[in-house]
């Protein structure tokens, strides 16, 4: 089972970068379209979507999730709403606190 994540094309290269399969979509039609293709296929355990593209990923693609358990589908924020804190470090840690339950610190 293979992990995707789909973000704006910048941010995408990124992700290629870090070694994971990404794609790049500039707009929400193209995040859903690209997003639709991923569930069809049944090879990925886990969709991140940037949620300034698709904010709700699993409502996007409702239908297509009926009855399945995976891929588990994951909004995350992007470089945007990262930068656009004043202060980044406690946005970041306020976002791994949500997602996981506990923060962590370096």
């Amino acid at each position: 089972m293979k992990i995707a994540v789909i973000a704006h094309p910048e941010t995408a290269q990124g992700f290629l970068l870090a070694g994971l399969e990404a794609y790049g979509a500039s707009t929400p039609e193209e995040a859903k379209a690209r997003l639709s293709e991923l569930v069809q296929s049944k090879d990925y355990a886990l969709v991140a979507v940037d949620g300034s593209l698709l904010p709700d990923p699993e409502k996007a693609v409702e239908k297509l999730m009926r009855g399945r358990d995976l891929p588990v589908l994951l909004s995350i924020a992007g470089l945007k709403e990262a930068f656009q804190n004043p202060d980044v470090e406690a946005y970041m840690r306020a976002l791994v606190r949500e997602t996981i339950g506990f923060d962590i610190k370096l």
